[in-house]
């Protein structure tokens, strides 16, 4: 793909993101804070893993 392209294909991305936050922003701070919740526990298990491992 060319630059323009990434370009183009980023900028829509950015604008959906933005409509969905004017248009429902209970929803999408809902869903952000799962994706973050998702984060977190899976950086946890990572955490667990790595401290698992390193017990022996």
């Amino acid at each position: 793909m060319g630059s323009r392209t990434k370009k183009v294909i980023v900028f829509l991305i950015v604008a959906f993101f933005v409509y969905a936050i004017f248009v429902a922003p209970v929803q999408a701070a809902n869903i952000l804070q799962s994706i973050w919740n998702i984060i977190v526990e899976a950086f946890y298990a990572l955490l667990a893993f790595f401290d698992a491992l390193l017990d022996g």
